[in-house]
């Protein structure tokens, strides 16, 4: 996992909980970093899902709670830092279509020795789409809350249902189906 990752998780916790809370996070777990992180470093995902089984601990909220909390906030901070990304795009259904095909071909640009998930998009309707996500990682709690904060980014009402998937050869997938809602006046 790209340190970008681990570095954003970190800052997110010193802004949101305190320095003490990301301080003892990282003392209390057992990393081969040492909770030291470059930008463009790679670390195993291990020590992330370590940093957040720490952080529920110490918050008393579920472990997939918080990933879910970090994939919005992660969302939100690329379109800070990877704007490019996301301004060409007019909606979340129109953002997600391009994933794999496009953002991740660019992300790979930066960061050769990326390992993402993948994704696969199917267009049900108008207002449905069929997004599933694949990865060696387990992380589809992250993945959701990607996907909410991409949401959010548009401001779109959208309802997402989920479906765990068993784990295939290409690892853990999951299922997620987005209905964009009517507003009602």
């Amino acid at each position: 996992m790209k340190g970008i990752v681990f570095r954003e998780f970190m800052q997110m916790v010193e802004d949101q909980f305190s320095l003490e809370t990301a301080d003892a996070i990282i003392e209390s777990s057992k990393l081969a970093s040492a909770g030291s992180y470059t930008s463009v470093g790679t670390y195993p995902h291990e020590e992330m899902v370590e940093l957040v089984h720490q952080l529920s601990i110490r918050l008393r909220k579920p472990v997939p709670d918080l990933l879910k909390h970090f994939g919005r906030h992660l969302f939100q901070r690329f379109t800070v830092i990877h704007p490019q990304y996301v301004t060409t795009h007019q909606s979340a259904f129109e953002l997600l279509s391009v994933l794999d095909d496009h953002v991740h071909v660019e992300v790979r640009k930066l960061y050769r020795d990326a390992e993402l998930p993948s994704f696969e998009h199917e267009h049900l309707a108008d207002n449905r789409m069929l997004f599933v996500y694949r990865s060696a990682r387990a992380l589809a709690d992250f993945a959701e809350g990607l996907i909410e904060g991409c949401i959010e980014h548009f401001g779109e009402p959208m309802h997402v249902e989920r479906v765990d998937l068993p784990v295939d050869g290409r690892g853990a997938h999951s299922q997620f189906t987005l209905t964009r809602l009517h507003e009602q006046p």
